[in-house]
Parts: C-alpha cells; structure tokens; sequence
C-alpha cells in the first residue's frame, strides 16, 4: 500500500469530493448505498443486527460481491491467496481450523479439502451467507468432509470447546468491525487456542486518523489492535510477509503465550 493511500481519510467530505470527481459514475450507487444504510442503522442500532441486515441485502443480490468479491475470478483468487499463505505458514490436514467470517466459503472450500474430516469449523453472523457457504460446499462436493458451519451472535466463542484451535483465521472481518467487536473477539480468542496456536487478521490499515465509512469500512492503525490484543495476555506482530500479497488489507497474528508450543 502506497504512503498516500495509508494517510487517506475516506471519512473526510475533501475525500469524498475529491473521489466524485474522479469518479463521477460511482456517484449514484453511494447515495443509494448511502440511503440503504441510514435505514439499516435506524432499524438495527446493534452493530451485529445492522452488519446482518447489510449481508442479507447484499447477499441476496450476489454472495460473492456481498463478501468482497467483484468478479468470480477475483473471488477464487482471495481464496487462493488466503489459502497459500496459511499452508506456507504450517497449516496442516490434522490441524483443526476455527474460520471466524467464513462467508460464503471463498477461501474456506479449501480449507475444508485440505484439513482432516471434520477439522473445518466456519462461524458467521449472517443466516443468509452461511445458506451460500452450503450451496459452495455442494458445488466443490465436499459433504463427506463434515464441515461445521454455525451461525453465531457475537465473538465470544463460548460455544467452543477450550484449548481446540491449532489456526484461527478472520479475513475481512475486522475491517467492518468496531473496536468493541474486535475487543470481545480479543478477549476470548486466547481460550479456544490450542497450544502452539495462533489467531490471523486482517484489517483496513491506517497511518493517520482512524476513521469509519458507513458503519461497514474501519480503518486502525496498527498500534491500536497491537495494543488491544497484548492488553488480553496475547502476543502480538505485524505480518510483513503479507504485505507482499496483492491485498489492500494489512495482517496480525496472535498467539497465547500461556499455551507454548
């Protein structure tokens, strides 16, 4: 990511005139968008409720644009991307995965071929991404491989057993989160890791003001989550080797030093 791009506020009106200008075809679509998400926000002022909305109305137009996806392509290629850097990091068949945000199983497909029978456990707030995520599981023909795929609430984790998780992956899932979110997911990660473990996320990195755009996009800088996962008793680092990724998202990696390998 360039210097320029880290010190954007896309929260700030030169911003967002500054990108219609540029941009004049995109302009429509952001107030439709726009008026959408005021409505969700007034409706759901929980930020779960609201995000589940979000998905369902997206989702219900394209599952694959409604995790981040602009084509079919670029939606294999994430996947791929995703899964060639936790292999590289160690991920083997008898680990067992906990895949917070699993969507509609970009990535998580090939998790599930790789790992073990019954090693993939997907979680997700939204009802309607997870009734994709099953209809991707027919697609690759995977059924035999007794995935668990689970609506969830919040991050608490508290319906997973203790000590359970060799990887913990978040793609894309804190960069719509507010930090009370992430937070709670912080806070109770370091339980279900097994020892040896360790949690991956990705965020929307900034080196200026922190912001947010429409309730869906946030943007920490780095210090922030260090700092927040280090206040639960969890090591923390920055992943360089991810920058090198054609990804706008930047990666952390936690692990709990109360559990060593």
């Amino acid at each position: 990511m360039s210097r320029k791009s880290l010190l954007t506020n896309r929260a700030s009106l030169t911003h967002k005139i500054g990108y219609a200008v540029r941009n004049p075809a995109r302009i429509t679509p952001y107030v439709k968008r726009t008026a959408r998400d005021t409505w969700l926000r007034l409706k759901h002022p929980d930020h779960v409720a609201y995000y589940r909305a979000v998905m369902a109305s997206d989702a219900g137009r394209s599952p694959e644009a409604a995790v981040g996806s602009r084509s079919h392509e670029r939606w294999l290629a994430l996947g791929e991307m995703q899964f060639a850097y936790l292999t590289g990091h160690g991920l083997r068949p008898e680990h067992r995965m906990l895949d917070i945000g699993c969507g509609n199983l970009r990535a998580g497909w090939r998790f599930i071929a790789h790992l073990d029978t019954g090693n993939y456990y997907g979680i997700d707030i939204s009802p309607d991404i997870l009734i994709a995520a099953k209809r991707t599981l027919t697609t690759y023909e995977l059924q035999d491989k007794l995935p668990h795929l689970t609506i969830t609430q919040d991050l608490t984790l508290d319906f997973l057993p203790a000590g359970h998780f060799d990887v913990v992956h978040a793609h894309s899932v804190f960069s719509h989160s507010p930090l009370d979110v992430i937070d709670e997911c912080l806070a109770h990660v370091g339980r279900i890791l097994a020892p040896g473990g360790f949690f991956d996320f990705t965020f929307d990195r900034t080196e200026g003001a922190e912001h947010q755009v429409l309730r869906e996009d946030f943007y920490y800088r780095t210090d922030t989550l260090l700092r927040l996962a280090r206040g639960h008793g969890l090591e923390a680092r920055f992943m360089d080797d991810w920058e090198t990724r054609p990804h706008g998202q930047s990666k952390i990696r936690v692990s709990n030093p109360a559990q060593p390998a």
